[in-house]
């Protein structure tokens, strides 16, 4: 098939780390790796945020980026976007045209409006991925949130008019039919996970050539991390990892609160600005005046943005992985963490309540809630047997649930399904 994935701000050669720059550019990236490799030709349509960048450029992994002349050339904030999307929307209905793709892919909503308008008057079947729903935002950020305010309405427009919707959880199927989805108009297809780079770290003495490299390249790049498969130092503490973004909603603080009641660990946060900028990033200051007052700034370590490459690396080098956001669509970290067999501590939200299996796999706590995380985090650490069957059973989960292969076979599925559905309606009339 002729595939087109519309991905308005989050570009899949973008580098991941900042702030509107995630899970998002993951998925989208990988999905199109994947269908590429499969032999469907990909076109990916993102906006141009930058004045040197070319009109198209093949990825190395075979499907092409397409950046789109919508707005200033330049980095915008996600939520500022809107504006543009009109001159995105009219780029594509020209681009469509003339070479109509098969079936269209929306991932984010600005992305859904676009498709939708420049899809109208040609009959392409339009899927659409939401990744995060404003009513959820709202709920959860109140008068912060900055999302345009027609953001709710259009989410709600799109349920009733895309032909077929993506959800990444169950969760998040439930908040689609509250705002007026229509039964049966959508699947769950989670995010997956990249499992020839996020695997558990081989047994000391066995490492091929490839694991060396990694752990020693790593281990230079972030001198805070250990190296995978080696012994530590007498009397080294146990070490918590937390990995996104540095936004408020990441529930990153709540970490540093409760590594307070955590004696004897330490914490790494790897993501953020690049570590020399580190210093100039409004969050780190507020996270590093955050674990000054809990008593426990010498025992916070900020890595700053870590390459996707070097992540297996630092999974390994820690005890139990920390994601505990207030909200989440679906989270990658945890996926992530359980492919390199580290125990999983989340909250119990969002996708974590599908990836997660508590007593399995990892445990789950309330969001928000310092005091409950560190009883569960204190009583982990003290069990090194549990923890690893934690492990194990996480990267088996991940091995036979969220591989990339399986989420594109599904992908797959919906397209055949939508495009055999509209091309019976045409034959129809």
């Amino acid at each position: 098939m002729r595939i087109a994935l519309v991905s308005e701000h989050a570009n899949p050669l973008a580098a991941v780390g900042g702030v509107d720059a995630g899970g998002q550019n993951i998925h989208v990236a990988a999905l199109a790796a994947e269908l590429s490799r499969l032999g469907h030709a990909v076109t990916v349509y993102t906006r141009r945020d930058a004045p040197n960048s070319p009109d198209q450029v093949t990825a190395p992994d075979g499907y092409v980026v397409e950046h789109v002349p919508a707005g200033p050339p330049t980095e915008v904030p996600k939520d500022e976007l809107l504006p543009h999307m009109l001159a995105f929307s009219g780029y594509l209905a020209d681009r469509w045209s003339r070479e109509p793709p098969d079936v269209v892919h929306a991932h984010f909503w600005m992305s859904g409006l676009a498709s939708l308008r420049a899809a109208a008057r040609t009959g392409i079947p339009v899927v659409q991925t939401f990744h995060a729903l404003g009513v959820v935002k709202r709920r959860h950020q109140g008068p912060r949130d900055t999302s345009p305010r027609s953001r709710i309405a259009v989410e709600e427009m799109l349920c009733r008019k895309v032909d077929h919707v993506i959800a990444t959880c169950d969760e998040e199927v439930g908040e689609l039919r509250a705002i007026g989805m229509p039964p049966g108009r959508a699947s769950v297809i989670p995010c997956g996970v990249d499992l020839s780079l996020f695997r558990p770290a081989p047994p000391r003495g066995r490492e091929d050539r490839r694991d060396e490299a990694d752990a020693r390249r790593g281990a230079q790049s972030y001198p805070t991390i250990f190296t995978a498969g080696q012994p530590r130092p007498n009397g080294t503490p146990r070490q918590l990892l937390v990995v996104g973004r540095l936004v408020e909603r990441k529930g990153v603080a709540d970490v540093v609160h409760a590594l307070a009641e955590v004696p004897d660990a330490e914490l790494l946060i790897a993501g953020g600005p690049a570590p020399d900028a580190l210093d100039l990033d409004p969050e780190v200051t507020r996270l590093r005046a955050v674990a000054d007052h809990a008593g426990v700034g010498e025992r916070v370590h900020l890595l700053g943005r870590v390459e996707h490459a070097d992540m297996p690396a630092v999974f390994h080098s820690c005890d139990v992985v920390v994601a505990v956001p207030w909200y989440e669509p679906f989270g990658i970290v945890p996926l992530e963490a359980m492919a390199c067999a580290r125990p999983i501590v989340g909250s119990a939200v969002g996708g974590l309540l599908d990836t997660v299996v508590p007593g399995v796999t990892g445990e789950v706590v309330p969001p928000r809630r310092p005091d409950v995380l560190a009883d569960v985090l204190r009583g982990l650490l003290a069990d090194p047997d549990r923890c690893a069957r934690y492990g194990a059973a996480g990267s088996a989960r991940a091995r036979r649930l969220y591989s990339w292969q399986r989420v594109t076979a599904k992908t797959e599925q919906v397209y055949a399904q939508v495009t055999a559905h509209v091309g019976a309606g045409m034959e129809a009339r």
